[in-house]
C-alpha cells in the first residue's frame, strides 16, 4: 500500500468552488456540528463564496487535487490575545488518516503567528467523536455551554487549549 499524501494550505479566492463543495458536504454529513444549514448555504451566491474564501481564514486539505477537509480560524473578541477554531470537517474516506490533525496544526500555527496564546472552540455535545478528538489534543472544557442559535435542541460546549509551548 502506498503512502497517501495530503497537503494542507490556506484557501484563497480561487478556492471558492472547492470551499463550497466541502462545506456543503459537511453540512449534509454532520449537520449538528455547524451553525449554518445546508439549505441556507446552498442559497449563497457565487460572490458570497468567493468573499468567504478570500476574506476568512480557511484551510483546506487536499489529496491529488481533491479537497478532503476544511477548518477555519478567527479572532476571539471575548478573550483578547486568543483565537477561535471553527468548522472542522474531514470527508469520511479520509477519516483516520491524520488529515484532522494536519488541519488543526494549520490553525495552531496560524493563531501562534498572529500572537494568540490560547485557542477556543465550540463542539456540539451530541458529537462525541469530535469531543474526544479535541480532548486528545489537549483542549479542556471551560464549563461554559449554550444552546445553538439555529437549533435550540443542540448544546454547544466551549473548550480551550493553550498555544504556549512549555
Amino acid at each position: 500500500m502506498s503512502d497517501v499524501s495530503y497537503v494542507v494550505r490556506r484557501a484563497n479566492q480561487d478556492d471558492w468552488v472547492s470551499l463550497r463543495s466541502i462545506r456543503l458536504e459537511a453540512l449534509c454529513d454532520t449537520p449538528d456540528a455547524f451553525g449554518s444549514t445546508y439549505e441556507d448555504s446552498l442559497g449563497f451566491s457565487d460572490d458570497r463564496w468567493r468573499t468567504m474564501a478570500a476574506q476568512r481564514c480557511y484551510f483546506l486539505s487536499e489529496r491529488d487535487g481533491e479537497v478532503m477537509g476544511m477548518i477555519s480560524g478567527g479572532l476571539n473578541d471575548q478573550h483578547p490575545g486568543t483565537h477561535w477554531m471553527y468548522g472542522m470537517y474531514v470527508t469520511p474516506s479520509a477519516r483516520g488518516s491524520g488529515v484532522a490533525m494536519q488541519l488543526v496544526d494549520a490553525v495552531f500555527e496560524w493563531a501562534r503567528s498572529e500572537g494568540a496564546t490560547e485557542l477556543y472552540l465550540h463542539v456540539t455535545s451530541t458529537i462525541s467523536r469530535a469531543r474526544a478528538f479535541y480532548e486528545k489534543l489537549g483542549f479542556e472544557f471551560t464549563g461554559k455551554h449554550f444552546t445553538m442559535t439555529r437549533d435550540p435542541r443542540l448544546e454547544l460546549l466551549t473548550m480551550r487549549r493553550s498555544l504556549v509551548e512549555s
